[in-house]
């Protein structure tokens, strides 16, 4: 199912600021090299990404699930000096290219790549969060952002990526294991009276998560 119209995303990414000469070089290398090079983020999503953190300037980032590094270091455009995002890979091709790509940006010493299981290494890290971005396996959506949303600072922000999962969960019967869990996740965090949060169209789907104001 399409989502968004191409001419409209080729439209928006014509009138979005271009992504710099290493970004552009990850993302077309993904496309071209990788046989699942639809889960990196677009072009637009990724100057998204980059905009939203240098509003935030965070300290501490939380990636879950890392790929081949694009969104990464998009995110850590906006980290203050000494700041520091954490990055998880489950799979260990995709983090030594990510690690190889992170190696060229001047983001490099400000990045730490893990490789293994998120939810194993989430409790290690001892950071609270300024933003937490999660784009991993789908069924593991809700525990990964329970695990985050005690440790996330008080105007810290969640970003969940594939909300809308190929348009998958628009359908009247929702079917896989993947579409299902979105969906789950997607009515979990709706009926969360922690939180507040605003799905967008943008791409595959991003919500944005906040703590309610006490």
């Amino acid at each position: 199912m399409e989502i968004v119209n191409t001419l409209a995303e080729q439209y928006a990414e014509a009138h979005s600021s271009a992504a710099d000469v290493l970004l552009q070089g990850i993302y077309e290398n993904t496309l071209k090299n990788h046989p699942h090079s639809h889960m990196i983020s677009g072009l637009v999503q990724g100057k998204f990404l980059s905009m939203l953190s240098k509003l935030f300037q965070p300290k501490y980032v939380l990636e879950i699930g890392t790929f081949t590094g694009f969104s990464a270091i998009c995110l850590a455009e906006g980290l203050q000096k000494g700041g520091e995002l954490h990055t998880i890979e489950l799979r260990e091709e995709d983090a030594e290219t990510a690690k190889q790509n992170f190696a060229l940006s001047k983001w490099n010493k400000q990045i730490h790549l893990h490789t293994g299981n998120a939810r194993e290494i989430i409790p290690l890290l001892p950071h609270r969060w300024d933003i937490v971005f999660i784009d991993a396996d789908k069924t593991g959506y809700i525990e990964y952002y329970e695990q985050v949303l005690p440790r996330l600072q008080d105007n810290g922000l969640i970003i969940a990526d594939n909300v809308l999962f190929h348009g998958h969960v628009l359908e009247k019967q929702i079917s896989g294991k993947s579409a299902k869990a979105i969906d789950a996740f997607n009515k979990h965090v709706a009926n969360d009276t922690r939180t507040e949060q605003v799905m967008l169209t943008l791409r595959d789907g991003l919500t944005l998560i906040k703590k309610r104001n006490q």
